[in-house]
């Protein structure tokens, strides 16, 4: 395999959008998600379209052992590009919520993401080159009330992804964290989302979101929002509001009407 990349979060949305995109781009990969149907209708897509290789592995990346066999199964593959795309949200009082859907979010978002950044950064680091892009979201960038976890798991991810990109800058390997909008996928449904304003105010495409992160990962970018000016608004406004008032759009953004 050549240019091989490992894309999580593959079977719909963004992460579908990535594959296509490497895929034109002449590489091979590796994509994961829990729908093994819909990855194959993916790998057929793609091989038949763009003559490369495509691995198809099914697996729930909620589940710590199915994470570290993946990272097992896949050990001494010289993976180039680590696309750390599969999350999910939960729109909904902390409370109210179920614990179990709760930890399950911080087991995928978190968890797992820091898994195989750790276990393939560290073999790219090794060989002194490759590239990694950890999907995170502008809810990264301020505290969620009504989406409480969710939030708080993209903070993490744009935390830690900074950090590791500053520990592997002198090894040739690249961290980039791309933190879109609201994007139309499945996310709004799974997330409970619909019927809030966030989502009556409309989104991006996954496949402009995907080419958008794609292209500055390649170019080696630290931190990218896809949007101008909501990029903006999260870093020059926003942090000069007072809590309470961010606290209080954030809030009316994650609740139905």
């Amino acid at each position: 395999m050549t240019n091989l990349a490992l894309i999580t979060g593959a079977s719909s949305g963004i992460g579908r959008e990535f594959a296509r995109i490497h895929a034109q781009r002449a590489g091979d990969m590796i994509i994961v998600a829990r729908r093994k149907d819909e990855l194959d209708a993916l790998k057929a897509e793609l091989e038949t379209a763009h003559g490369v290789s495509v691995q198809v592995i099914a697996a729930d990346l909620t589940d710590a052992a199915a994470v570290q066999d993946l990272c097992d199964s896949l050990r001494g593959q010289p993976i180039e590009v680590l696309i750390n795309n599969a999350g999910f949200g939960g729109q909904g009082s902390h409370v109210d919520r179920d614990l179990g859907k709760e930890l399950s979010m911080i087991d995928l978002n978190v968890k797992a993401l820091v898994t195989l950044c750790h276990d393939i950064g560290g073999q790219m680091a090794k060989r002194g080159a490759g590239r990694i892009l950890n999907v995170g979201s502008t809810a990264g960038m301020m505290p969620g009330p009504m989406q409480n976890v969710y939030f708080a798991t993209k903070a993490f991810v744009r935390s830690y992804s900074l950090a590791l990109a500053e520990e592997l800058r002198a090894s040739g390997v690249t961290v980039t964290v791309l933190a879109p909008g609201y994007v139309e996928t499945e996310f709004a449904d799974t997330a409970d989302l619909r019927g809030t304003a966030l989502v009556k105010g409309g989104g991006k495409t996954p496949h402009s979101v995907a080419a958008f992160g794609y292209d500055s990962m390649v170019a080696g970018k630290l931190h990218v929002i896809n949007e101008g000016l909501l990029s903006f608004a999260l870093n020059w406004i926003i942090p000069l509001m007072p809590h309470r008032l961010v606290l209080g759009i954030a809030r009316r953004m994650q609740t139905k009407a």
